[in-house]
């Protein structure tokens, strides 16, 4: 979601008369689009703004924004720690970017600029212009914000309560990107199977995704992010009848421990996850299945840590995210007791890694000497000499290839499995 946001301010600058460019020094503006999902994506940006302020004594007329949810919940408590911050904007506000940078006002004159730290309750409305990184795949949003206050998370608090597009709204943009030669689009919202829960129009999640499907030149529809506890048998039943929603689906599980669910606040247990990944699994035979994992969540044990190692080896998920909890201002899980130690943390979260990277590894060793088609992204970030693609269950798949084959599907025979890609040849 954040990467799309930056997608957005990019396309706001661009309409505004500036060029993109990747070196620091030659920056009139700079756009610090940040996180506050974990601590440690918080200290990187303060490290970064350090360094910023040693290039704007040298360049005081380079004007510094920061924008994201660092930004929602600092608000102008930046502008007095970082008085060279000249605008803070939350990511409910981005059109308003377009007037600061218009304006170029002072960075006194910020102080008194609350309205871009305000939770806009017709954001969802609004249609932006996004500067897209690629030509392949598209990100869409479909709905904003969050209803579900998990115990460790702060999106409620930076990002306001749910609010979905319309259906009319999403196709057009859907068409225009056919139109621009995109062949596949993944739909982003905090929890895409509950989308349409606001709007007037009778409008489900599954049928938002038949209405899509008939768009002509889109082949490829993903979403992400599936909460469980709104995953339907409806839901599955639509991703195994449209060919174009692809076979892979995140789902979320975060514990195996129904105690350490229940007080992240997840509203489901873990005999209700797995009936619906069976349900999944059925229905889907060759679906992928990814999740997030939160290790050292406080009052996790060692038999509740235990009850997650034995989840990913029963579930067998195709890869994993997995993050040792991090404390969050705002959130509810900062008043619960038995906060576990750094060192037990750390310990748990390389244990489930290396779990699964034996599962993810064995899963793609057995792909080789398969036939898989790929969707060409473009080169890769690895190897510039070769291309890169995904199979519809999303595994990454780098092979020699010429340029025209950007934007196609091809047939690669899968040579080499490794961690976490493939590398195969053109059939």
């Amino acid at each position: 979601m954040n990467v799309h946001d930056s997608e957005k301010m990019a396309g706001i600058l661009s309409e505004t008369g500036y060029m993109r460019t990747d070196v620091t020094n030659d920056a009139d503006v700079i756009v610090l689009n940040t996180c506050s999902i974990r601590d440690k994506a918080e200290q990187k940006f303060y490290s970064e703004l350090g360094r910023l302020n040693k290039i704007k004594k040298n360049r005081p007329n380079l004007k510094i924004a920061v924008a994201g949810c660092i930004a929602q919940q600092k608000g102008e408590i930046l502008f007095n720690k970082f008085p060279y911050v000249d605008y803070v904007l939350g990511p409910n506000n981005i059109d308003s970017l377009q007037e600061w940078i218009s304006s170029r006002a002072q960075n006194k004159e910020h102080r008194s600029q609350t309205t871009a730290l305000q939770i806009n309750p017709e954001y969802h409305t609004k249609t932006l212009p996004v500067r897209r990184e690629g030509r392949v795949r598209a990100w869409v949003s479909i709905m904003y914000g969050c209803d579900n206050y998990c115990a460790y998370c702060v999106v409620p608090y930076t990002r306001g309560r749910e609010r979905s597009r319309s259906s009319h709204d999403i196709k057009t943009e859907l068409i225009k990107l056919a139109k621009d030669g995109f062949k596949e689009v993944t739909f982003l919202g905090q929890n895409v199977n509950s989308y349409g829960k606001n709007l007037l129009e009778d409008s489900s999640f599954s049928s938002l995704l038949k209405a899509l499907h008939e768009v002509d030149g889109i082949d490829r529809i993903r979403f992400v992010t599936s909460h469980p506890k709104d995953l339907s048998e409806k839901l599955i039943k639509t991703m195994k009848e449209l060919p174009k929603v692809c076979n892979h689906i995140h789902l979320p599980l975060q514990a195996g421990s129904d105690k350490v669910l229940s007080l992240m606040n997840r509203k489901y247990i873990f005999g209700e996850y797995m009936e619906k990944v069976t349900m999944l699994k059925q229905a889907i035979p060759d679906i992928a299945i990814t999740s997030d994992i939160i290790v050292g969540f406080p009052g996790e044990d060692d038999a509740d840590f235990n009850m997650t190692i034995n989840a990913l080896d029963e579930i067998q998920y195709d890869g994993i995210f997995a993050f040792k909890y991090s404390k969050r201002p705002d959130t509810k899980a900062l008043d619960l007791p038995d906060h576990i130690n750094e060192s037990t943390k750390s310990a748990r979260l390389k244990k489930v890694l290396k779990l699964q990277e034996e599962i993810t590894f064995g899963k793609n060793k057995r792909l080789e000497g398969k036939v898989l088609k790929v969707l060409v992204e473009g080169p890769s970030n690895s190897d510039k000499s070769r291309l890169t693609g995904r199979t519809g269950n999303n595994k990454i798949v780098n092979f020699y290839g010429d340029e025209k084959d950007i934007g196609q599907f091809v047939n690669i025979n899968i040579l080499q499995a490794r961690q976490h890609s493939l590398f195969g040849e053109k059939v």
